[in-house]
């Protein structure tokens, strides 16, 4: 889709954050080395990719945050630095110590992400020196999101930034994220890579329980192309400078905690589907009146997910027995007998299905609706009172185009 313009003073970084993005020299120009520093220490929570390949910065990454506490993130695009053996987890400690060198920290305090092609040896030794290069700008402010954004990068045509503040207790709290990913989007966490900000004072606990709930409500219900990476991170840093009350499981603040920490990460899903290699249209799949909330989950996720559902997107073809057979084996307990189907755009609203069976329809309506950039489709189980929602985005021969050359 069309790129997103970025708006620089709509975003505000959390207190005590810094971060840079600079060209190493993996990619031949544009930014490839991105770097989160927190002033203090942060209570840290992250969800990593379900794919048993996983690579060696993922499972470094898992191992240094059990230590529950991060002060700096250095992520690099270009290479994945996955399927690369022995050497590819040495070099993943070897960014985590470059970057402790430079900040005087512990390297078990430094979390390390890659992005990019699968099996390629790491330039290690570009890294390096991109790392070494952060030191001189180590003391001063440094906001620009935009830099770092850039810099984890691969296929995006776009920076992918979202912030917002709530006064918690009477005290100011920014949470901010930044996200990349384009293709290798599909849900069972993460699908991409997000690294998400705040100054609030929250318990380790209430903050894996916020994360948990808000990455299964968002980048857990997207869907690009049906694959999973083995890079896929979401990482959240909350470094307590916002002097607030503590935030817990029970107090009365989490839920505002929470719903703004949807806010951010529901808007970074919606960005990385919109941007989906090749895509051309974002949908919406609303899954209503089921019996189990994960019913409706597996159903909106599978019709998402579906390439007959987004090629006739694609095509602008009301093709609702490809919505159905999805549901269908989508492995959610529905009765076939019950479902009533509808597309929606800013070009009105259309019923396609009743009942689970054919009815008259304007067809020429039904393409004006699906002619639309953004549109819904909604499926009524007719069977209890759950509901869920995903986003996918259309499948174009641009998307075989940018992924049969990807190495090239």
């Amino acid at each position: 889709m069309e790129s997103t313009e970025f708006m620089q003073e709509d975003i505000v970084l959390p207190l005590g954050f810094k971060v840079w993005g600079i060209h190493c020299g993996i990619k031949k120009s544009k930014k490839d080395l991105g770097l989160i520093y927190s002033e203090k220490k942060a209570n840290a929570s992250a969800v990593f990719t379900t794919n048993k390949v996983k690579a060696a910065p993922v499972l470094l990454s898992m191992e240094n945050i059990k230590n529950n506490e991060i002060q700096a993130v250095i992520v690099n695009s270009g290479n994945a630095n996955a399927c690369t053996g022995v050497k590819g987890y040495s070099d993943a400690i070897s960014m985590a110590e470059k970057t402790a060198q430079i900040l005087n920290l512990k390297s078990e305090d430094v979390f390390v992400s890659s992005t990019g092609v699968i099996g390629v040896p790491l330039p290690i030794e570009k890294i390096l020196n991109g790392i070494e290069s952060f030191e001189k700008n180590i003391d001063l402010a440094n906001d620009d999101l935009l830099s770092f954004a850039q810099a984890i990068m691969t296929t995006d045509t776009f920076p992918k930034i979202y912030s917002t503040q709530v006064v918690i207790g009477g005290k100011k709290i920014t949470i901010t994220g930044v996200a990349k990913g384009s293709g290798m989007i599909h849900p069972n966490m993460a699908t991409m890579l997000s690294f998400l900000m705040t100054d609030a004072i929250i318990s380790k606990s209430a903050l894996n329980k916020a994360l948990k709930h808000s990455v299964d409500n968002s980048f857990n219900l997207i869907t690009v192309d049906g694959d999973t990476s083995t890079n896929d991170t979401v990482l959240i840093l909350a470094n307590k400078q916002a002097k607030n009350e503590e935030i817990t499981e029970d107090s009365s603040e989490y839920n505002l905690f929470q719903k703004a920490l949807y806010e951010v990460v529901e808007n970074l899903a919606k960005k990385i589907v919109m941007d989906g290699e090749g895509a051309t249209k974002f949908f919406e799949v609303e899954v209503k009146n089921a019996k189990r909330k994960e019913d409706a989950k597996l159903i909106s996720r599978s019709i998402a997910k579906s390439n007959l559902v987004k090629t006739a997107i694609h095509g602008e073809d009301a093709n609702w027995g490809r919505v159905l057979a999805a549901a269908g084996y989508s492995g959610a307990d529905f009765d076939p007998d019950k479902i009533d189907v509808w597309f929606q755009s800013s070009a009105g609203k259309i019923q396609l299905c009743q009942d689970g069976h054919f009815i008259d329809f304007n067809e020429v309506k039904a393409k004006e609706i699906l002619g639309k950039k953004e549109l819904k489709i909604i499926v009524d189980l007719k069977d209890g009172e759950e509901s869920a929602m995903s986003w996918g985005c259309d499948l174009t021969s641009k998307y075989v185009e940018i992924n049969g050359g990807y190495r090239t």
